[in-house]
Parts: C-alpha cells; sequence; structure tokens
C-alpha cells in the first residue's frame, strides 16, 4: 500500500473510499476475487461499474513497458479515446483481454477515471491530481 490516506482495505465488506484523479468525485471500489470472472467493482452513487481484476497488474505491466507518464484521457464509452491514453488502452483489442475491460455494455468507459486511483493505493503508480489532463506512470 501506498503512503497517502484513505479509508478502506478494499474488500467487499471495507471498500476503498476513492477520489477521481481531479479530486472531484468520490466513489468506493474493491476487489471480488468470489465473482466470476475476478472483478474490480467501482460503486458510484447508485451505479457498479465491474471491470476484469486483472486490469490492476495488466495496467502496471503496460505502465513499467511504456516507462514514462502517460495520460489518463477519460471517456464515457460513447466517446471515441483520445489515442495513446490509458483510457484508449482499456478498450484496444491489443491489450491482453483484447477489448474493453468493463464488463457491462454502457458502462465500460471511464476506465482512466476510476482503475488509476486504485493503482495508486496500491502502490503500483503515481497519478496527477490537477484539475484537466491528469497522467499516471507506474511505481
Amino acid at each position: 500500500m501506498t503512503d497517502i490516506d484513505v479509508e478502506g482495505t478494499g474488500t467487499p465488506d471495507d471498500p476503498w473510499i476513492l477520489t477521481t484523479p481531479p479530486g472531484k468525485s468520490e466513489f468506493e471500489a474493491f476487489r471480488d476475487h468470489e465473482a466470476d470472472p475476478p472483478a474490480l467493482i467501482i460503486q458510484v452513487g447508485a451505479t457498479e461499474l465491474r471491470y476484469h481484476l486483472r486490469c490492476i497488474d495488466d495496467l502496471h505491466a503496460m505502465l513499467t513497458d511504456h516507462g514514462d507518464w502517460m495520460l489518463l484521457g477519460n471517456a464515457d464509452e460513447q466517446k471515441e479515446a483520445k489515442p495513446d491514453t490509458v483510457e484508449a488502452w482499456g478498450r484496444s483489442t491489443d491489450n491482453p483481454v483484447g477489448g474493453w475491460y468493463g464488463f457491462k455494455k454502457g458502462l465500460r468507459g471511464r476506465f482512466a477515471n476510476y482503475v488509476p486511483p486504485v493503482l495508486e493505493v496500491l502502490g503500483l503508480a503515481e497519478v496527477e491530481h490537477n484539475a484537466r489532463n491528469n497522467r499516471m506512470r507506474a511505481r
């Protein structure tokens, strides 16, 4: 774990309470190893998003290979992701799952909004927290 101050342990009974990179919105996140397939669960108000749990290790590996800061490029599923961003990679047929890390059509986007703070709390990445154009890199 990193030295940032975060509530929760990342389990279903004690989710992390995180904020999006700009710090404007709070959400809960936890790892569900029992889900089929195992999932990273994100709870934003009444909306639940699910991503393949392996996205944590896969994103860290990609960032490590990338070797430098990468723009997050957050975008809804219905919008085109800016090339060469974390969001574009999270949808790319070239990533380890061959496409979207999100499970539910209509709620698969915003990968770069919710997954980077999880890597940050795990101590796997540094994430910028500016109002716009945030980046991340592997630790």
